[in-house]
């Protein structure tokens, strides 16, 4: 079958080859072209030439990558849960700030108490924490979904509310253990 298919594109193409012979002096030159290191007949390719033809499309490509992606982000306006929320109750925001700010500060205190004495209280709180903060993520969006405002907005209080109270009853368990052990360790002692 390929044989067949060889004697095919001869017959196709006979009558086009090029027949000539070669103009005087083509071995010689032939010889000096390849022993004077010519990369063209020495099959040798020079690899600069081959960096920069790829360095221009390589660049454009990444240029116009950054300003799509910039494009993109400008032109991206939907708002987030965060700002939907703002629009609809601007009070939030601020009072979001307030609440997050104090149980931020609590954390901080309640990791600078840490020990292995209350490293399991500590981490069951995080927990606790972590998942009142998704049941607020889910107040947000019934919240721009159209929910009852104020009660929605009642209950995003309270769970920042209990958040605190969580983290001032956990740091006052701390300082009760520590207290305890102080005093375990003064028996000790004596």
């Amino acid at each position: 079958m390929k044989q067949e298919h060889l004697d095919q594109l001869f017959k196709e193409l006979q009558g086009s080859f090029d027949l000539k012979e070669p103009e005087k002096g083509h071995e010689e030159r032939f010889l000096k072209k390849l022993k004077g290191g010519n990369s063209e007949v020495t099959g040798v390719v020079d690899l600069t030439k081959k960096k920069k033809s790829w360095l221009r499309p390589l660049s454009v490509a990444a240029s116009l990558v950054v300003l799509v992606s910039i494009g993109l982000s400008l032109f991206d306006t939907a708002p987030t849960i965060d700002e939907q929320v703002t629009e609809i109750s601007p009070e939030v925001s601020q009072t979001q700030f307030y609440f997050a700010s104090l149980i931020e500060e609590q954390i901080r205190e309640l990791e600078k108490s840490s020990s292995p004495e209350t490293q399991q209280i500590i981490d069951d709180t995080m927990v606790q924490l972590q998942r009142l903060e998704t049941n607020y993520q889910k107040l947000e969006q019934d919240l721009v979904q159209g929910g009852n405002s104020k009660l929605i907005l009642s209950a995003m209080v309270t769970n920042f509310q209990t958040r605190i109270d969580l983290l001032k009853d956990v740091i006052d368990q701390i300082e009760n253990i520590k207290t305890i052990k102080k005093l375990n360790d003064a028996n000790f002692t004596i």
